[in-house]
């Protein structure tokens, strides 16, 4: 009998990644193709869906070809998107507009709207702001601004929603996207309708698609359309898929209680499993019902731009090293490295798209401090790296606060292609980080789910077990933790010193 695979794929925000794996979770082949986000406005983030379906095209041939697996032993596909990537669509599947990306804040003010309700339902934003990013908030901006294209939707739905259309033909919602982006409540009534009612948002509800699904579950098997455009078996099943830092929580193997994960990319989540089903008020968002798992609550912290600064960074000003040794990314890497903690006197506010924890604010923006003439590129590129990792460490606070305990993590995604980067979250932190083997955790991650939902695997405590192990151990090192303390106290001032002055500033560019 020939071997059986499966694939995971992961729409991140700057390109589609597809893996193909054994049974066991090591992979045979993958590809990555980019895709273009459209930044009209300060705060503003859009992307093309076509552009995700002919990418997704794309790295999928090439990763077949790399395999040299036969299309017809893929046993089951699953997937992982952004969230919350909020659409206008037609029952045809077709867009009316582009996608409003996870990191579109423009909806701000919406979010103290829905803040001001104080409904019961925000609880799961810890009874604090609203953050801009969640689906009621660009739903309303949509419904505000575009009332045409928002009437004409038959569909409001997330990328997430629309991929499983297009691979399947079917609407249906997965129980992660609705229950962290959405306020859906399933042990209290599902979707707040008194929440929705206050905002004149209630007709949304009808929009919505109304079949719910668990990651994981057997959705049937591709359609004819998907698997001729995606070169694959139309006996290929699907698995239900959902966000992607959500689904990387199963390739890094947290999804019990007692372990943090932190996804790197274009942004940092954090995020833990609890069954104590308590809210409070300190920034971190959830827990939420059913986050990865119908036995447990998700509890989750971010940073809107992470990964994404790096990048912009590179992108805009640091092309004159396109030629070095090991590219851009090379060549700073090195050149940091060479750095003191602290990046001599540099301080960076990680606020490019705003704040989601702690303090849920979309109004404010990125800082860098202490500028000088004997700074370099490497020196900025340092303090870049610093400044994510300040914005990670406040998350933490966050959790500590709330009695989760954080002195390990697991790390997953981009981050984890630099020792250095890798190195400044231990030692801002001072906590062990651990790295899995497949650093591609949400690829490998929705490979999971499709495991489970092909019957490979019965738990999903089975497949993880099967499918993911440990590479890397890093330790912190004393004496550099010691100095990004002190560095660490000037950015938790920042934003009770000039949070006010940030915002003003940020309504003049409107």
């Amino acid at each position: 009998m020939a071997e059986k695979y499966l694939i995971g794929f992961d729409m991140g925000t700057g390109s589609v990644r597809v893996g193909i794996y054994k049974l066991d979770g090591h992979e045979v082949g993958f590809a990555v193709t980019e895709y273009n986000t459209y930044h009209e406005r300060p705060g503003w983030a859009e992307q093309k869906p076509e552009d995700w379906w002919n990418c997704l095209q794309n790295s999928m041939k090439e990763a077949l070809k790399k395999s040299g697996v036969d299309k017809k032993d893929i046993i089951a596909i699953g997937y992982d998107v952004t969230a919350c990537s909020v659409m206008l669509c037609k029952k045809d599947g077709t867009p009316l507009r582009d996608c409003l990306l996870w990191m579109d804040v423009r909806s701000y003010k919406e979010a103290e709207e829905i803040r001001a309700t104080n409904d019961p339902a925000l609880k799961f934003n810890g009874f604090g702001n609203v953050s801009a990013e969640w689906m009621p908030c660009k739903a309303l901006w949509l419904k505000k601004n575009e009332p045409e294209n928002y009437n004409n939707a038959d569909v409001v739905c997330e990328c997430a929603d629309w991929i499983t259309y297009k691979l399947t033909g079917k609407w249906t919602i997965n129980m992660s996207n609705i229950s962290a982006r959405w306020y859906y409540d399933k042990p209290n009534g599902g979707f707040p309708e008194s929440l929705y009612s206050a905002i004149g948002l209630q007709d949304v509800l009808d929009k919505f698609p109304k079949e719910i699904h668990r990651l994981g579950d057997n959705l049937g098997t591709l359609s004819e359309e998907a698997a001729e455009f995606l070169g694959l078996s139309t006996d290929t099943i699907v698995a239900q898929g959902g966000p992607d830092a959500y689904i990387g929580c199963f390739g890094l193997g947290v999804i019990s209680p007692g372990k943090i994960a932190l996804i790197t990319g274009s942004s940092h989540l954090i995020l833990g499993q609890t069954d104590v089903f308590k809210y409070t008020k300190n920034g971190m968002f959830g827990p939420f019902p059913g986050g990865i798992r119908d036995d447990y609550g998700m509890v989750e912290g971010g940073q809107t731009s992470s990964g994404s600064i790096i990048s912009w960074y590179k992108n805009t000003f640091c092309q004159d090293l396109k030629d070095k040794e090991g590219g851009i990314y090379g060549e700073l890497n090195r050149e940091a490295a060479k750095i003191a903690p602290g990046s001599d006197g540099l301080l960076v506010l990680d606020w490019w798209q705003g704040n989601r924890t702690p303090y849920t604010d979309g109004s404010i923006r990125g800082n860098i401090y202490g500028l000088s003439l004997n700074h370099t590129q490497a020196h900025l590129f340092r303090a870049m790296m610093e400044g994510v990792a300040y914005g990670t460490e406040n998350v933490f606070q966050s959790f500590r606060d709330a009695g989760y305990e954080v002195e390990e993590i697991y790390m997953g995604g981009g981050t984890t292609n630099s020792d250095l980067f890798m190195q400044i979250h231990a030692d801002v932190s001072n906590v062990v980080v651990n790295v899995p083997e497949d650093p591609q955790s949400c690829a490998l991650g929705s490979a999971i789910l499709a495991s489970i939902g092909a019957g490979v695997y019965e738990t999903f405590e089975e497949a993880v077990a099967h499918m993911v192990r440990y590479s890397k151990r890093i330790e912190p090192i004393p004496e550099n933790h010691e100095v990004y303390k002190k560095y660490f106290a000037q950015y938790r001032k920042a934003y009770d010193k000039f949070g006010d002055w940030m915002k003003e500033t940020t309504a003049l560019a409107k």
